[in-house]
């Protein structure tokens, strides 16, 4: 999937003037063993309804949908990647964190109750 550029309406004068792009900036991702991830249990603004949040990665937007979709598929329930975020569907705290653990994210912790 192609990102789309933003089109800056901008004007200078100044012959040296330099444009950057965020675009560019984009995080390298760090290694399974130096990820702190979180895996929390939450309802807030779900009408009621149970996700799992997994909170923390830094890296790449493809590989946290690569390990979300993961993760998802070995949990077998649906869910998404938005905010750098990991939402899957239901109560899967245990096997969510067992399972990063297992895949080589050895500092995952189990976050509220």
């Amino acid at each position: 999937m192609a990102k789309k550029k933003k089109k800056l309406n901008f004007y200078s004068t100044d012959p040296e003037m330099e444009w950057f792009d965020d675009e560019d900036n984009e995080v390298d991702t760090l290694p399974s063993q130096q990820q702190k991830l979180r895996v929390m249990r939450d309802r807030k603004q779900r009408k009621g309804k149970e996700v799992t949040l997994v909170t923390g990665f830094v890296g790449t937007e493809e590989d946290l949908k690569d390990l979300g979709k993961t993760l998802k598929s070995k949990c077998g329930v649906g869910g998404s990647t938005k905010d750098n975020e990991i939402i899957l569907q239901g109560n899967w705290v245990e096997k969510v964190v067992d399972l990063l653990k297992n895949m080589g994210y050895s500092q995952t912790k189990r976050v509220g109750g």
